[in-house]
């Protein structure tokens, strides 16, 4: 299957930033294999995205079969995934089966080589960003299939909400916002699908972010379908995230404590029951209708879920933007920069969790939760010195550290 071509539709940087919004906790599914791409997956698809000021890039990889369920059979499935040359064209048969036994998988697209003709057809891009895209592509059959990746996208990020408002309505109430967003502009909260979001928040507790996402991982690759059958993206495998009934069948508990998920093995295989039980999938779509309060009680039913869990899923997932959910960090900030006498508790307890709440949502309104996200994100550690350093950045800076290392050693000797 060829690679598609990149897609593009308009979101200023000010409204969306990959870098921290990706990175920020929310979902453990992205990955910047490369520099400025994120990869990740969104529904049944792989998605691959990057962004200059002014346009937000993607591309899908898809299996044909989602293609053709997605787009209908009206749709010419060939017309639909062959948007660049076969690789007949290009490379005889003959020559192709002396390559590398890996060429089935798609490659890394070499920043500085994708395809210069369409240079002119750009605007510059700044320096963070890659150098060129191949055009975007306005045939019919491919406008349906860019129509639907287009809204998938719009949803996902909600760029339909007006980040760059909201922010200056928080900044007017809260000083301390004014001060700490000029440097964390763009982050905003993700729409995901619940059930993903709910199994790897109940992966999170009492853990980091590196396990939380080998977790994820594992789920999706143990219990989930794969994408791409007979291709990878970026030289990984991809895995639609499993269902409600495939994560509480029997034995998924004892597998699972197996694959190192301990306690949470139980929460997991348990929660997947309690869902299936009550409707299912649908079960946890109606409380993205429901007054917070009420989709918090329901989501705390669930074996695992506390208060912080079930506020984190009814922020990222179940359109309860007033979701604050409150963790030792959080309670922190809360004692640093708004609330003294939060100094003199000796534990997080529940009154004190929902004095916290209900103070930010007094302080920035009904999407305090997207504001919560700003200041949580400011205050991670890989944040502390300003917004994340570039990975180029990072290996140069790392190489200087590693020859200084090297020549105190060789004084030493």
């Amino acid at each position: 299957m060829a690679a598609p071509m990149w897609k593009t539709i308009p979101c200023k940087i000010a409204e969306l930033r990959l870098d921290l919004t990706l990175a920020c906790g929310q979902s453990f599914r992205w990955k910047e294999y490369m520099p400025g791409i994120y990869t990740g997956v969104i529904g049944n698809g792989v998605w691959q995205l990057h962004q200059t000021d002014t346009e937000l890039f993607y591309k899908v990889y898809r299996n044909k079969d989602d293609v053709k369920a997605e787009l209908g059979d009206a749709v010419d499935i060939k017309q639909e995934i062959k948007t660049e040359p076969d690789l007949d064209t290009v490379v005889p048969a003959k020559k192709r089966k002396k390559e590398n036994s890996k060429m089935h998988c798609i490659k890394k697209e070499p920043v500085d080589n994708l395809i210069p003709k369409v240079k002119k057809d750009l605007e510059t891009m700044n320096s963070h960003c890659l150098k060129s895209f191949p055009p975007v592509h306005n045939n019919s059959s491919v406008e349906q299939e860019t129509d639907s990746d287009d809204h998938v996208l719009k949803d996902y990020f909600q760029l339909d909400i007006k980040l760059e408002e909201m922010y200056k309505s928080w900044s007017k109430a809260d000083q301390h916002f004014s001060k700490i967003s000029k440097e964390f502009t763009g982050i905003r909260m993700l729409r995901q699908e619940p059930v993903e979001c709910l199994f790897s928040f109940i992966c999170s507790s009492n853990n980091n972010i590196s396990r939380i996402t080998s977790m994820v991982d594992k789920l999706a690759k143990h219990y989930g379908r794969k994408i791409l059958v007979s291709n990878c993206v970026d030289g990984e495998e991809f895995y639609i995230f499993p269902k409600v009934e495939a994560l509480a069948a029997e034995g998924v508990e004892e597998n699972l404590r197996k694959l190192g998920f301990g306690y949470r093995a139980k929460y997991i295989q348990q929660s997947a029951r309690y869902i299936q039980e009550n409707g299912g999938e649908d079960w946890l779509y109606t409380m993205r209708s429901m007054e917070y309060k009420d989709a918090k009680k329901n989501l705390m039913k669930l074996c695992g879920v506390g208060a912080k869990v079930a506020d984190c899923v009814a922020l990222m997932c179940l359109d309860q933007p007033g979701s604050i959910p409150v963790d030792t960090h959080v309670w922190q900030i809360a004692a640093r920069d708004y609330m003294p006498k939060l100094k003199q508790a000796k534990s997080l307890n529940e009154k004190l969790y929902e004095e916290i709440g209900d103070y930010f949502r007094d302080l920035w309104g009904p999407y305090a939760g997207w504001a919560h996200s700003v200041l949580f994100t400011a205050d991670l550690k890989q944040f502390k010195n300003g917004t994340k350093e570039s990975p180029k950045k990072a290996v140069k800076r790392k190489g200087k550290d590693s020859t200084k290392e090297e020549k105190k050693k060789s004084k030493s000797k």
